[in-house]
C-alpha cells in the first residue's frame, strides 16, 4: 500500500511541476538571467477579446477567379484554334466567366466541339447564333467545375492570407473560412491595423509586360487604345517638391511572366540613392523565361506591374540570365517589407472586400481580463467556503484538489501555446463547478456508508467505488459535447469549448485522484480513524 501511495505521489508531484513549469513566464514578470535559459519564453496567449487587436470579415469576389480563368483559356483556346486549322475571330471573354468566338466557317463548331472534348474538358457551349453567315458560340465553365474552382479559391485565399499573416509576425492568428464566400480574420495584439488590413487585402498579382511603343500613347489617353494594348498608370514623384503624380503606360495586353513564377522576394538598400526596393528571384522555369523574354526584347521597355499599377519600366539593356530582378517604387520601408511579404506569400486568387471591422483596443482587454479574473476570483471563493463549512475538513481536501485543478488548467493552455479567450474563462468558472461536483458525488456516498456504521478505510473505498461510473458518465458525455463544439464551433464558442474540456480531464485527475491520494495518506500513514465530512 506504501509504495502505491508514493508512485501516486510521484505522478500528483510530476504533473504540478510540469503545469508550473510551463506556467511560471506567465506567474513571474521576468524570471532571472542565469535560469531563463531553462524556461519557456512564451506566456498564455491571450485572445483578441483580451489583449485588443483586430476582427474582420472578408469577402472573397470569386467571380472575379474565374473571369481570371477565362481570360487564360480564351488566350490558350486562340493557340489551339490556330494549330488545329480552325478559322476563327474575335475570341473575348464577356462578362460572368463566359467567352464568345465568331467561326468563319460551317464545320467550325464541330472542329471547335472536338477540341473541347479533348482539350477543355471544363468548357461547354452554352448558346450558339448566327450572324451574317458566321456562327457565334458562347462558351461557360460547367456548373460542377466552376463550383470546384470557387471553392479552390477560397481555400487558396485562406492559405495565401495565413501566409501573410504569419510572415508579419502575429502571434495566434484566427483565419477560418465561413460560409461560400467568406473569411474570419482575427489578429490578437496588433498594433497597426491600416498597415495589416493593407497586407491582407492586397491582391498582390505581379505582372511583367512590354511597353507599347509602336502606337501612340497619346492617341490611346484619346480614347484611340488600339487592340492587344491596355493603359496603366505608376506613381512618380518629384524629388524636389515630394509631390506624387500618375504617369500613363501604353502596355501590351499579353503577359508575359506572373509573381507565380517567384522563388523568393527580399528588401535591400539601394546604392544610388539609399531607398529600399524589393529584390525577386525567380525559380528554375521562371529565370529561364525571364532569360527568354529578355533576350526577345532587347532596348523594349518591360513593365513591372503590381495590382495593375506600373511601378517601373526599365528599358532591357540585354539578355539578363540567372533570374533577378528588382520592384522599385519610392517605398518606405514598412512598404518594402509588405510588398517582400506578400509577394513570397502569393498572390490572392481573387479580390477581397472588407465586409465587417472590429478593433479591439488594449485597455478594453484589460478590462475584460480584470473582469474575468473578479469573476473566478468570487466564484472560486464561494465554492471553496461552502465545501468547508458544509464537508469541514474533507471540504479543505476537495478545495486544495481544485486549486490544483486550475494550475493544471492554465498550465496546459501555456504549453500547448493554446489562446485563453473571455469565453474560455468562462469554461474554467463552470469547470471549478463541476470539479467540486465529482467530490460532493464522493462525500455523500461516503456519509453514507459511514452511517451504515462502517470503518472510514471501508466508507471511503466504497464512496470512491460507487461514485466513480457517475462521475465517469457525466464527465464524459459532457467532454463529448465540449469536443463537437471545439470542432464545429467558432470564434468565441471554440474558446469555451477548449477549456472546458481540458478542464474536465484535470477535473478527473484531481477531484479523484489526487483528494484519494490524501484520504488514503491520513488513514494509511496517519492512521487516522474518523473522517471529518
Amino acid at each position: 500500500m506504501f509504495k502505491s501511495l508514493r508512485i501516486r505521489l510521484a505522478i500528483t508531484a510530476v504533473v504540478c511541476l510540469v503545469a508550473l513549469y510551463f506556467l511560471l513566464p506567465t506567474l513571474v514578470p521576468q524570471i532571472p538571467s542565469p535560469l531563463d535559459k531553462y524556461f519557456p519564453k512564451d506566456k498564455i496567449h491571450l485572445g483578441l477579446d483580451l489583449q485588443g487587436g483586430m476582427h474582420l470579415i472578408l469577402e472573397v469576389d470569386a467571380d472575379k477567379a474565374l473571369e481570371s480563368m477565362m481570360e487564360r483559356t480564351a488566350n490558350d483556346l486562340k493557340e489551339s484554334l490556330m494549330e488545329n486549322k480552325v478559322r476563327f475571330r474575335n475570341v473575348e471573354r464577356g462578362k460572368d466567366a463566359t467567352m464568345s468566338l465568331e467561326l468563319t466557317e460551317a464545320s467550325g463548331k464541330t472542329a471547335l466541339e472536338k477540341i473541347l472534348n479533348e482539350q477543355y474538358s471544363d468548357l461547354e457551349i452554352a448558346s450558339t447564333t448566327s450572324r451574317e453567315g458566321r456562327q457565334i458560340v458562347y462558351l461557360k465553365y460547367k456548373d460542377k467545375r466552376a463550383a470546384d474552382l470557387k471553392k479552390l479559391t477560397i481555400e487558396h485565399s485562406v492559405e495565401t492570407i495565413r501566409n501573410r499573416v504569419d510572415q508579419f509576425g502575429v502571434a495566434e492568428p484566427e483565419i477560418i473560412p465561413e460560409g461560400e464566400n467568406r473569411i474570419m480574420v482575427q489578429l490578437p495584439g496588433i498594433k497597426d491595423p491600416e498597415r495589416a488590413k493593407n497586407l491582407i487585402g492586397k491582391t498582390a498579382l505581379l505582372e511583367f509586360k512590354i511597353v507599347d511603343e509602336d502606337n501612340s500613347l497619346d492617341e490611346a489617353l484619346r480614347g484611340n487604345v488600339p487592340e492587344g494594348s491596355v493603359i496603366a498608370y505608376g506613381a512618380r514623384e518629384d524629388r524636389s517638391s515630394g509631390q506624387r503624380g500618375q504617369v500613363p503606360y501604353l502596355l501590351k495586353n499579353k503577359t508575359l511572366l506572373t509573381g507565380a513564377s517567384l522563388e523568393t522576394a527580399k528588401v535591400q538598400i539601394s546604392d544610388r540613392f539609399g531607398e529600399p526596393h524589393v529584390s525577386i528571384k525567380f525559380n528554375s522555369q521562371g529565370a529561364s523565361d525571364f532569360d527568354r523574354i529578355t533576350n526577345e526584347n532587347v532596348r523594349k521597355r518591360l513593365a513591372i506591374v503590381l495590382d495593375g499599377v506600373v511601378h517601373s519600366a526599365p528599358v532591357i539593356q540585354e539578355r539578363i540570365s540567372g533570374g533577378q530582378a528588382q520592384i522599385t517604387g519610392n517605398f518606405t520601408m514598412d512598404e518594402a517589407r509588405d510588398l517582400a511579404i506578400v509577394l513570397r506569400a502569393g498572390a490572392l486568387p481573387a479580390p477581397v472586400n472588407i465586409l465587417e471591422e472590429r478593433t479591439v483596443g488594449p485597455s478594453l482587454g484589460s478590462d475584460s481580463i480584470r473582469q474575468g479574473i473578479i469573476a473566478t476570483l468570487i466564484g472560486s471563493l464561494l465554492v471553496i467556503l461552502f465545501m468547508i463549512v458544509y464537508y469541514r475538513l474533507s471540504g479543505l481536501i476537495a478545495d486544495t484538489a481544485l486549486i490544483l485543478n486550475i494550475i493544471i488548467i492554465l498550465g496546459v493552455l501555456a504549453g500547448f501555446k493554446a489562446t485563453l479567450t473571455l469565453p474560455g474563462i468562462a469554461g474554467i468558472v463552470l469547470v471549478i463547478g463541476m470539479a467540486v461536483d465529482a467530490n460532493v458525488l464522493i462525500f455523500e456516498r461516503i456519509r453514507e456508508e459511514l452511517r451504515l456504521g462502517k470503518p472510514a478505510r471501508a466508507a471511503i473505498d466504497a464512496g470512491y467505488s460507487k461514485a466513480f461510473v457517475t462521475i465517469l458518465d457525466s464527465n464524459v458525455t459532457t467532454l463529448i459535447a465540449a469536443l463537437f463544439l471545439f470542432a464545429f464551433g467558432t470564434g468565441p464558442v471554440k474558446g469555451f469549448a477548449l477549456t472546458l474540456s481540458i478542464g474536465i480531464c484535470a477535473s478527473m485527475f484531481t477531484a479523484i485522484f489526487v483528494t484519494r491520494l490524501i484520504f488514503d495518506y491520513f488513514i494509511w500513514q496517519r492512521s487516522v480513524h474518523n473522517i471529518s465530512i
